[in-house]
């Protein structure tokens, strides 16, 4: 058990690694404003409201605020869609404020989801770990660019594109995303349609549908993407 644990973080660090160096090139077109200092590790704790996170006291910056663990635990699936994202973002990870990267892990249970959704303001890059994964985006011309990726490949999807990860192997399934920003933002795209307050007679026009029928896509959206306990 030890050692099959121990296989794991090494295949999850390798795929960091890699990861991290498949960003180099993305750092230098990076969505978010070069910095102008050599660091600028985020305060959560400031109230100060800017484009971004305020700075900490480089005095009390320390080589922890650059270390983050969070990646190395598997994250709950134990919800409807069967997938967890734990996100290494610039709120969960200081040390990356005003960088331009952020990274992700994405786990799966049998049959698990990620469902279609954008991240406005980065293009992601993943890297299977374990599994096998259908992943797929849409143009904005409406053209869906589907594959199956399986462990040790690489997909990368443009910035602000609607995709998605669907996990289509006989058991669990695990990768590492990267964005090219410190807060890439996320929007699921069935929760913004049903689950924002849209008006009904807005999603019964824009779809064709009836008024139940939006109520019960609504209610169906709402239990998909619940959070689990």
């Amino acid at each position: 058990m030890a050692g099959s644990f121990s296989a794991h973080v090494r295949r999850v660090t390798v795929a960091l690694f890699v990861l991290q160096l498949a960003l180099l090139p993305m750092m230098a077109i990076a969505s978010d404003a070069d910095p102008e200092q050599d660091f600028c590790v985020a305060d959560p704790n400031n109230p100060t409201i800017v484009n971004g996170l305020v700075c900490k006291n480089p005095a009390l910056v320390k080589a922890s605020d650059f270390m983050f663990h969070g990646l190395a635990t598997p994250g709950n699936t134990n919800d409807p869609l069967g997938s967890s994202v734990t996100p290494a973002a610039a709120a969960q990870f200081p040390g990356i404020n005003t960088l331009g990267i952020s990274m992700a892990r994405l786990d799966f249970a049998k049959g698990g989801l990620v469902p279609p959704h954008t991240h406005p303001r980065a293009t992601e890059i993943i890297f299977v770990v374990e599994g096998s994964l259908l992943v797929g985006f849409v143009s904005t011309n409406g053209t869906l660019y589907p594959t199956t990726l399986q462990k040790g490949d690489v997909f990368v999807f443009p910035r602000g594109l609607l995709h998605f990860e669907l996990n289509v192997c006989d058991g669990t399934a695990t990768a590492i995303a990267a964005l090219n920003s410190q807060n890439p933002g996320t929007q699921i795209q069935a929760v913004a349609l049903f689950n924002s307050g849209i008006s009904e007679v807005v999603l019964e026009k824009a779809f064709g549908l009836g008024e139940k029928a939006v109520q019960k896509i609504e209610d169906a959206v709402k239990a998909a993407n619940k959070q689990p306990e």
